[in-house]
């Protein structure tokens, strides 16, 4: 078989010349991604070298010896990093083979037709060698891939960072270069989302009617850059309800450079979102009060004490009777009525503690300003409660990020 092979190498060479071109003229004619990406004399080229090759793996392989792979890896790489389909090159180079063995049995019908049947147990030596050789194209292609996709996610987390991170007077530039890069406009509607700790996560929460999401994961949480374009900010809620998340939104933004600023009020509206109620989303803008106690640690810790240091020196069960009652009051709009159906007690027992409360506190809940005081204490009591330990838009401290621009 070697022999034949042999004897008509200059006549196959010639053939082979041929082939390349028409396989040149095929695939740039039948393939889009290859008309867009190299010229026909390159192609062209491309193709004759890897025919040759096939013939030498081919005679190769006849002899026992194992076939040369590196041009094949070479070019898997090469086109993985120029962006070439896996599919489109695979189809060429088995393209290439049959038109090989056509351009083989040829050649040996001109040089000798007895021969032929001579050249039949080279069939499946050849397509073991195409095999071998595309086997080699697409591993060499997909490791490069991934490598590439590694290397994009890196970019990617590093432009989110920042644009989450921020940092200084000089953050209007930088950002809106990361937002560039991130196919963000330089203007439009954004918001961010935190996502509070042992929640499932919230990636693949982009459904195609929904707005943008990009998503950052780093060890303080999990965060989502939400482009909101014409949807409303609620939207944010309808597309996390699904997931089962616990998660805090800040208001919208207009500017890249607000996205820093805005991913710590969504970190603070988080910590507003206990984690014994359950998987919810909550908007900051809904949460003001509980936000502003939450924002300043030692304010809320001095606003426990003055307003509710009685009552929380009682015992175990009386406060939390008493702080119940002042919570469902609170939330029943002051309703006496209204809060006694949610507690399952009669209005008079309402009453009493509210009473008792009112002596405690020294404060009075027909007094508009006491009730603020005393709501704003109850507020910073359940955040003392909850023990929330959502992610912080700058690890360390409770100051907002630098607003710039």
């Amino acid at each position: 078989m070697e022999r034949i092979i042999e004897e008509i190498r200059e006549e196959l060479s010639r053939r082979i010349a041929v082939t390349a071109d028409r396989l040149a003229d095929r695939t740039l004619a039948e393939d889009p991604a290859y008309a867009a990406l190299l010229g026909r004399a390159e192609l062209r080229e491309r193709i004759h070298h890897n025919l040759a090759q096939s013939v030498e793996g081919l005679v190769r392989s006849a002899r026992g010896l194992q076939v040369e792979l590196g041009d094949a890896r070479a070019t898997g790489t090469l086109r993985a990093e120029q962006g070439l389909p896996l599919a489109s090159l695979l189809r060429t180079y088995r393209r290439g083979g049959r038109l090989l063995w056509h351009t083989l049995t040829e050649a040996v019908s001109a040089h000798d037709p007895a021969a032929l049947p001579r050249l039949l147990p080279l069939a499946a030596v050849l397509w073991d060698v195409v095999d071998q050789l595309t086997d080699a194209v697409a591993e060499a292609y997909r490791r490069t891939e991934a490598a590439r996709c590694d290397r994009d996610r890196e970019r990617r987390a590093s432009l989110l960072d920042t644009l989450l991170d921020g940092g200084g007077p000089a953050d209007g530039p930088v950002a809106s270069e990361a937002a560039a890069q991130l196919g963000l406009p330089e203007r439009g509607r954004f918001a961010v989302v935190v996502i509070g700790s042992g929640s499932a996560g919230g990636r693949g929460a982009e459904p195609a009617a929904g707005p943008r999401v990009l998503w950052r994961i780093r060890a303080d949480g999990e965060t989502g850059l939400v482009e909101l374009g014409r949807h409303p900010l609620e939207s944010v809620r309808d597309l996390l309800a699904p997931l089962g998340v616990r998660a805090g939104v800040s208001p919208v933004v207009e500017a890249p450079g607000d996205l820093a600023r805005a991913r710590w009020l969504a970190a603070l509206a988080l910590r507003t979102a206990p984690a014994s109620a359950g998987p919810h989303t909550v908007l900051l803008d809904e949460r003001l009060p509980m936000a502003l106690v939450a924002s300043q640690a030692e304010l809320a810790c001095r606003l426990r004490q003055v307003v509710l240091g009685p009552v929380l020196a009682l015992p175990a069960e009386d406060c939390r009777v008493l702080l119940t009652t002042l919570g469902t009051w609170l939330a029943c709009r002051g309703s006496t009525t209204r809060a006694a159906q949610v507690l399952y007690c009669h209005r008079n027992t309402v009453s009493n503690r509210l009473r008792r409360l009112e002596h405690l506190t020294g404060r009075s809940l027909s007094d508009p300003a006491h009730v603020v005081e005393l709501a704003l204490a109850h507020a910073a009591v359940l955040q003392r409660t909850a023990g929330d330990t959502a992610p912080t838009a700058k690890p360390g401290g409770a100051r907002p990020p630098h607003r710039s621009g």
